[in-house]
């Protein structure tokens, strides 16, 4: 079998269900197992026998392994990191404390801000002093280094983040302090913020460095232990993983840096959602990915999803910006909120139905699992409301029991309501949709754009589910739901290009632009990315991007510049242009004779991204498929269940219309088609649901 020919193999870890998916030139299969949140390697060898064996393939055959996982996001949120320290400049260990040093919620009086990852304790300072141009001010006090680590052994600290003032303008500081207490502290990792983050502003830079520090002992085991199963299980092939900007990395890398790979896994998604948008001319979409634990819905527009610099981990009031953790890290941009299948649901003391974001994940998982769950959740509401066989939930693989899920749901909310099961059932969804759609308005709002007149992408174990009522509160008229949507971030991972990004602070006046200096420093960031490209594809054409962050002088935030080549990154007068026109754009004026300068240069190295070669087939022209049957749905405007039809997915012919109510069944997930959609199969494969005129 030739290598372009090897089956490709895609993995990701959710919160409840690991996917797999194997792409072969045959077509393209899955599986989806319980996420074994102990050794998540486990649920991931299982999945994987469970694949390769679907698709006819032994595992020596697998060219590729693409891996995407949750793990690195989960230990954030859950605070289950390292034991982590923070060893800065003298002076400065509260950094991390003070943040911006503004409320992100003027007049709430109750507000809290969100607590470091590194408490006050383990935070230290050392005595060094580099000023904004890496001029050294006061030497590094390297005998105050071997104290230093007896005070960290006797904490039992597994992992250190060094973090110095204008680390990023010269880092021989950092480098030395790590180099000291590496021979100190033999086997306790070291992160230097020069090196997972050589930007200026030393907050976002401590605590990004200070979260890769906190995971890196977690992903490190866990991606060795991942590798060592991979080959003992008969796989040779390279393994990749999936990181937030939505390209892919080595192992070695990820270990280094898996602060990358935070937001791999919906980075995954938003992939899929703009391949899709492409095969259907579509440019103005808005990706909605649901999964067991959470929800994820990103923006993208001609073609390209939203990227940032920074993101915030685990957003705590209302989706508020500054109330989550900021990494500075490529990452497109997306909200995430705690709204899943596994969303654990209850009714608060002023008698309102709360949905998330605690979930009850895969153990024990929710009431109707049968695993020990006894809460209510948002899939014992579906069970209840007739969206989900219990026979047939994960292509059968797992039975549920609806009646445990219907005494949970009138126990915790039903009687608390006084309101019979099917109603308090419904509330739970329509709960969990609201707060799905109000996460998508903030999400639309704060980047200044409009979701009415965009197609929305659904895909994730539940989102069919609920895609159409949650277009219909949006005003969305038009709903794709891809071929092996079940499983989609998994395949979007079959379309990332293997890349990587590096950044370097550089401040400069045009006035006073050195276009030598700053060629030099982009052949050196080049080179540098190019290098991590290479070791997972050897042979690919590298393709080089580049931007620059600029503002005028005296203002304290930039803009963005992108830069079609390495000439105008070069020319200061282009560079002028470029700058006007993005800045008329977001604040309709420039600011006539005002110095611009640059900030922050940002370059990827990338191979060319590889195209999906297993798509399901579109089935063949034939008769309109028939109901396999009906099910019981509750129909939220008469307030009871209705008989509806029910249709196997894969039956359904080309040019044959459902109007709904009607549900759509295959093995991954199932689709909900609401009362005045009606769905229909695209070319590509996918299912599309239009909004009739007048609803």
């Amino acid at each position: 079998m030739g290598a372009e020919a090897r089956p490709r193999l895609a993995v990701d870890i959710g919160g409840t269900f690991t996917d797999v998916v194997v792409e072969t030139p045959r077509g393209r299969v899955s599986a989806k197992v319980l996420t074994t949140r102990h050794a998540p390697e486990l649920g991931v060898l299982e999945g994987m026998r469970k694949a390769v064996k679907l698709a006819g393939v032994a595992p020596a055959e697998i060219g590729l392994i693409v891996h995407g996982t949750t793990l690195a996001t989960n230990a954030i949120i859950e605070r289950k990191g390292a034991v982590t320290a923070l060893v800065t400049t003298e002076g400065f260990r509260d950094v991390v404390e003070m943040a911006y040093e503004h409320r992100f919620e003027q007049y709430d009086i109750f507000m809290e801000k969100p607590k470091p990852l590194i408490a006050r304790p383990l935070r230290f300072g050392v005595p060094e002093r580099m000023d904004a141009k890496g001029q050294i001010r006061l030497p590094l006090d390297e005998a105050a280094l071997p104290a230093l680590a007896e005070t960290l052994h006797g904490l039992g600290v597994e992992s250190i983040a060094i973090g110095f003032l204008h680390s990023y303008a010269n880092p021989a500081h950092e480098q030395r302090a790590g180099e000291i207490l590496a021979g100190l502290l033999p086997g306790v990792r070291i992160t230097l913020s020069a090196d997972v983050c050589p930007e200026l502003r030393e907050y976002e830079r401590f605590t990004t460095a200070c979260a890769n520090a906190y995971v890196q002992p977690l992903m490190a085991r866990y991606l060795a232990q991942l590798r060592d199963a991979v080959a003992a299980a008969g796989y040779g092939c390279p393994v990749l993983l999936m990181t937030s900007g939505g390209g892919l990395t080595t192992l070695e890398t990820a270990m280094r840096y898996p602060i990358r790979l935070v937001e791999s896994g919906p980075a995954g998604g938003a992939i899929l959602a703009t391949v899709v948008a492409e095969e259907l001319g579509l440019d103005r979409i808005l990706s909605f990915d649901m999964g067991g634990t959470t929800a994820k819905i990103c923006v993208i527009d001609d073609g390209k999803p939203m990227a940032s610099r920074s993101f915030e981990v685990d957003r705590q009031y209302n989706f508020l910006k500054g109330s989550g953790f900021p990494v500075r890290i490529p990452v497109i941009e997306m909200v995430e909120i705690g709204a899943g299948g596994g969303s654990i649901a209850g009714v608060d003391a002023m008698g309102r139905v709360q949905v998330g974001p605690g979930s009850a994940g895969a153990d024990p998982g929710p009431a109707c699992y049968a695993r020990g769950g006894t809460a209510p959740t948002v899939t014992d509401a579906n069970v209840a409301l007739g969206r989900i066989d219990p026979a047939h939930f994960a292509g059968g693989s797992i039975a549920l029991d609806a009646k445990l899920g219907a005494t949970a749901i009138g126990r915790d909310v039903g009687e608390k309501l006084k309101v019979p099961v099917p109603l308090a059932a419904f509330a739970i969804s329509e709960m969990v949709e609201e707060n799905m759609a109000n996460a998508a308005r903030v999400h639309a709002v704060e980047r200044g754009t409009e979701l009415a007149d965009r197609s929305m992408i659904a895909f994730g174990g539940s989102a069919p589910l609920h895609a159409a009522r949650l277009a219909r509160k949006l005003g969305i008229r038009d709903v794709i739901i891809p071929a092996s949507a079940g499983v989609g971030s998994a395949v979007g991972f079959l379309c990332a290009p293997i890349g990587f990004q590096v950044v370097r602070s550089r401040i400069m006046r045009l006035g006073d632009f050195d276009p030598a200096a700053i060629a030099a420093m982009l052949a050196t960031m080049a080179a540098e990315a190019s290098a991590v490209v290479r070791l997972g594809a050897p042979e690919a054409d590298i393709g080089i991007s580049r931007s620059v962050e600029m503002r005028y002088l005296g203002q304290g935030h930039e803009i963005s510049v992108a830069l079609p080549d390495a000439a105008t990154a070069t020319d200061p007068a282009a560079l002028r242009r470029r700058f006007e026109a993005g800045y008329a754009q977001l604040f309709g004026r420039i600011i006539p004779g005002q110095e611009i300068e640059t900030t922050a240069w940002t370059l990827t190295a990338a191979a060319p991204a590889p195209r999906l070669v297993g798509a399901a087939a579109v089935a063949a022209a034939g008769p309109p498929a028939l109901s396999i049957g009906t099910r019981l749905l509750f129909d939220p405007d008469r307030g009871e269940a209705a008989e509806v039809p029910v249709y196997r997915r894969s039956a359904i012919a080309p040019g044959q219309r459902i109007a709904g109510p009607a549900v759509l069944v295959e093995d991954e997930t199932t689709t909900i088609v609401a009362a005045g959609f009606t769905a229909s199969l695209a070319a590509s494969g996918a299912i599309r649901l239009s909004m009739g005129a007048g609803t």
